[in-house]
C-alpha cells in the first residue's frame, strides 16, 4: 500500500511516501529554524502561517522525488496531535481534503505513536518493549504491548527534556536551536565541572521532573555569567547534559527492572543528543 504521510505537529513541514509501511519512497523537510531563531524559540501563529505556505509545495516534492502522482497514492497517514493546535490545523485540514478528493482512507496518528514506530523503519522490533520518548515536549516512558497497546510508566510532571535543554541554552545567551548547541559544547567540556540537581532521581517513581534544573541553571547563569565560547561555558553545558543523562538513563533502568523487559526504543528528537546515545548504547551492553 502507498500512503502518503503528513506532520506539521511543530516548526517543520514534513511529507513523505512510504510503501507498505516499511519501505521510504521519499522525505522532504522545510525547516523554519532560521525564521523562529530570530525570536529564540518556536511562534506558533508564525509556524501556522509558514506551513500554510509550504504544505502544498512539500507534498508535490516528496510525490515527485517517489516518481508518484495523487491517483497513485492509497491512503493519507497525519499527525493529528499532540502538537501546536493551529500547525495541526494545517497538517490533517490538507490530509483530510486529499482524502475526501480521492475518496481514499485517512488516518490521524498520534505524534508519539509516531516517534515509538520509527524504529521499526531500521528494523522491527519484538513485542512488548518499553519506549523512552524524549523531545521538546515529551519525557515518557512507555511499555508497548502491541500496536495501539501502551502502558504509561512514567512521564514528566513538568518540563520536558527536550525544553530543558533549549530553555537553559536561551539562558546562557546560546542561539536557538539550543539543544543540539549544548550537546556540542558538552562534548569539550568537564560532566563533573559542576553538581548539579536530579530531580526525582531517588523518589522510587519512574516519573520525571526538569524545572528545577532549568531554575538552577538560571541562578547559575545570574551568580557567574558565563562567555561563549569558554571552558567555563563548556564545562556548564558538560555539567547540564550529565545530569539529564543520569536521570533518564537511571529511570530507564529502573523501568526495565521493574518489567523485566530485554527491549528498549529510544525515540524522540532528543534521541539524537550524543550524550543520552552513549549512555543508552553502555546500559544496553551492560544488561
Amino acid at each position: 500500500m502507498l500512503v502518503l504521510a503528513i506532520e506539521t505537529s511543530c516548526d517543520e513541514t514534513a511529507a513523505a511516501v512510504v510503501r507498505d509501511g516499511r519501505q521510504i519512497l521519499s522525505s522532504v523537510i522545510s525547516s523554519q529554524v532560521a525564521i523562529h531563531a530570530e525570536y529564540g524559540g518556536v511562534v506558533p501563529e508564525i509556524a501556522s502561517r509558514k506551513h500554510l505556505e509550504m504544505i502544498s509545495p512539500v507534498i508535490s516534492q516528496s510525490l515527485h522525488e517517489a516518481g508518484l502522482s495523487l491517483a497513485d497514492i492509497e491512503g493519507i497517514a497525519v499527525t493529528r496531535g499532540p502538537g501546536l493546535s493551529g500547525a495541526l490545523l494545517v497538517g490533517f485540514s490538507a490530509a483530510k481534503a486529499i482524502a475526501f478528493a480521492r475518496s481514499i482512507p485517512y488516518i490521524g496518528v498520534h505524534h508519539i505513536e509516531g516517534h515509538i514506530f520509527a524504529a521499526f523503519l531500521e528494523q522491527p522490533v519484538e513485542f512488548p518493549f518499553l519506549a523512552l520518548v524524549v523531545s521538546g515536549g515529551h519525557t515518557h516512558i512507555y511499555l508497548v504491548d502491541g500496536f495501539g497497546r501502551y502502558r504509561t510508566l512514567g512521564r514528566t510532571l513538568d518540563d520536558a527534556a527536550g525544553e530543558a535543554y533549549d530553555k537553559s541554552a536561551k539562558i546562557m545567551g546560546l542561539d536557538y536551536p539550543g539543544g543540539a548547541r549544548i550537546d556540542a559544547m558538552a562534548q569539550q567540556g568537564d560532566p563533573n565541572a559542576l553538581r548539579l540537581p536530579r530531580p526525582l532521581l531517588h523518589d522510587g517513581s519512574l516519573n520525571f521532573s526538569f524545572s528545577g534544573l532549568k531554575t538552577a541553571m538560571l541562578h547559575r547563569v545570574c551568580k557567574h555569567p558565563v562567555i561563549i565560547p569558554s571552558r567555563e561555558a563548556n564545562d556548564l553545558c558538560a555539567s547540564f547534559q550529565e545530569a539529564v543523562c543520569d536521570v533518564l538513563a537511571s529511570k530507564t533502568r529502573a523501568a526495565l527492572a521493574k518489567t523485566g523487559v530485554k527491549r528498549l526504543v529510544v525515540a524522540g528528537g532528543v534521541a539524537c543528543n550524543s550524550g543520552l546515545r552513549s549512555r543508552m548504547k553502555a546500559l544496553a551492553e551492560e544488561l
